[in-house]
C-alpha cells in the first residue's frame, strides 16, 4: 500500500506558522501540515482534507486548478508536490 504526502517549499517562516499557528495547526496530529524543515511543509492525505476547508480569506487555503495544486499564503501560491511511497 502505497502512501500518499503534498510538499510545498514555503520557506522558514512560513512552514512554522503554517505547522503552530494557522487554523488546522490546531487539529489532531494526522490533519495538521507538518513542517519538515528547510522551509518546507508536508501534508498527509488527511491534512490536504483538511486544509481544503479553509475560505479564500483565510493564510493557508488551497487551490486546484489548471496551474496545479498550491497552498497561499497572502498574495503568494506555493505548488504542492505529490510524493508517493
Amino acid at each position: 500500500m502505497s502512501t500518499m504526502t503534498w510538499v510545498a517549499e514555503v520557506g522558514e517562516d512560513n512552514a512554522r506558522w503554517l505547522s503552530t499557528e494557522s487554523r488546522t495547526a490546531r487539529l489532531a496530529p494526522e490533519y495538521r501540515p507538518m513542517d519538515i524543515g528547510g522551509g518546507r511543509i508536508e501534508l498527509s492525505k488527511r491534512a490536504l482534507g483538511a486544509i481544503r476547508e479553509l475560505g479564500e480569506e483565510e493564510d493557508g487555503f488551497i487551490t486546484d486548478d489548471g496551474d496545479g495544486l498550491r497552498v497561499w499564503i497572502g498574495d503568494d501560491a506555493f505548488e504542492l508536490e505529490l510524493i508517493e511511497s
